[in-house]
């Protein structure tokens, strides 16, 4: 390895803009013109001065290990514009971010991140240190509490889906939103969250289109089944019972031990719905085969600080949660500096990949899709949409209808050229979510999304 490092392509790079303005900000500052005093070190660190509007220049510095990032402009974006034309400019001109010593400004923040990570290890290492927890039986009235509203809610939203179904589907779409919206927040007030969301999810049903009372019906069975769950919890089987706390909003901790593997960044994206911003990061471990999501949120109009760069591998541990499929774990320290991926994760053909989800959703009934990766597979139109074909013309897993349109779709076909890729993504009962792909003769991975 060089003194300075893997440096990303771009691609990894403009993965990690919270949107699509930050994007096409950070695109126009990825050029030598408006940087003074940049450069790079050995450990990861890249940072430079930034012409802006004000006399005095952004002061930019990027810690490349965590990802983490400090600008002196005042956007609430992470990263913000100038880290990611910053980031540009490291990857597409070694000439004007050279190896040196990182200056005062930058150093002091960058030692900050290291005296902090170091106090951690210690903290956390301390054997002897007491333990210093909540009172445990006022943490167990707070839980009986909140249970209580759960069920309450859970047993009124019976009631009302019960009034739906005699008054017939159809009277759902004279109804209108204000109905769903109300049981909504009747269901938030009762502290289930993931119920809200699902009644939110009814609400957007209607009237979407032909066979919207169908659809509407399935996922009414779906809550039902997970109010029958919850209210019956304690005749369920533990696993079951953890998917069953997680599905109607009540958070699983981090459960130990934790997983250190060179952990692959596979993709990243992001989903809002109007008040809190989800950033999803899907991690493969190399060694250990494991696939694992991080969640990571941004609430007020903050998109998510947690912004990892597609396509390396990082050494690092992950500690999983427990529930819903046991994916979503939290990233914890990490070791050594990123390299890129030198091959994409193991996986198969469509059936395989049906036979993973179908294995999933006796799990997690409430599963609406499951991370998967496909291999020898081609692009081809189907109707009025696309699938993925096996190379061999086995089987074929339509795209999801979100799919199309969106850039990733062509980059795919490109990518493929009529010839077999490795996908990786998420399949669902609409159909497989592409996030991801590899050709059959380079490493690189192109993101999709």
């Amino acid at each position: 390895m060089n003194q300075q490092g893997v440096r990303w392509t771009s691609e990894q790079v403009l993965a990690l803009a919270p949107d699509d303005a930050s994007r096409n900000a950070g695109n126009r500052l990825g050029m030598a013109g408006p940087w003074s005093e940049a450069g790079t070190s050995g450990t990861g660190a890249v940072w430079g001065l930034c012409k802006g509007s004000g006399s005095r220049p952004y002061q930019t510095v990027v810690d490349t290990t965590g990802p983490a990032y400090k600008c002196s402009c005042p956007s609430r974006k992470f990263p913000c514009k100038h880290a990611l034309g910053l980031l540009l400019l490291w990857a597409g001109d070694e000439k004007a971010v050279q190896a040196g010593s990182a200056p005062d400004w930058a150093e002091e923040w960058l030692e900050g991140r290291r005296k902090r990570a170091v106090e951690k290890e210690g903290s956390d290492g301390d054997a002897g240190a007491p333990a210093r927890s909540a009172d445990p039986e006022a943490a167990r009235r707070r839980a009986e509490r909140r249970a209580g509203r759960i069920t309450a809610g859970a047993t009124e939203l019976e009631q009302r889906l019960g009034d739906l179904l005699r008054g017939g589907l159809a009277a759902a779409e004279q109804s209108g939103y204000g109905l769903w919206e109300e049981t909504a927040a009747r269901m938030v007030d009762a502290q289930a969250p993931g119920l809200a969301a699902r009644v939110r999810e009814l609400g957007a049903i209607v009237g979407s289109g032909a066979g919207w009372p169908v659809r509407l019906l399935e996922e009414c069975a779906l809550i039902h089944l997970l109010d029958s769950a919850w209210l019956g919890i304690e005749r369920l089987p533990q696993p079951l019972a953890a998917a069953v706390r997680t599905r109607v909003g009540l958070t699983s901790p981090a459960e130990g031990p934790p997983v250190r593997d060179a952990w692959m960044v596979l993709a990243q994206y992001d989903t809002s719905d109007g008040k809190i911003t989800t950033r999803r990061t899907w991690m493969h471990g190399r060694s250990s085969g494991r696939t694992a999501v991080i969640l990571s949120f941004g609430a007020a109009g903050r998109s998510p600080q947690l912004a990892l760069p597609v396509g390396l591998t990082i050494d690092t541990e992950l500690t999983p949660h427990g529930g819903a499929g046991q994916l979503r774990a939290d990233m914890g320290e990490q070791f050594g500096t990123p390299v890129p991926i030198a091959s994409p994760p193991p996986g198969g053909p469509v059936a395989t990949a049906l036979d993973s989800y179908g294995r999933a959703l006796r799990d997690d009934p409430w599963l609406d899709a499951w991370p998967v990766t496909l291999t020898a597979v081609i692009p081809v139109p189907a109707g009025d949409g696309w699938q993925l074909a096996d190379a061999d013309g086995e089987s074929a897993l339509p795209l999801t209808p979100g799919t199309l349109g969106r850039p990733g779709l062509w980059k795919l076909v490109a990518l493929s050229g009529g010839g077999p890729v490795t996908v990786f993504g998420e399949c669902g009962h609409e159909g497989f979510t592409p996030l991801a792909a590899w050709s059959d003769d380079a490493a690189e991975t192109v993101p999709l999304v």
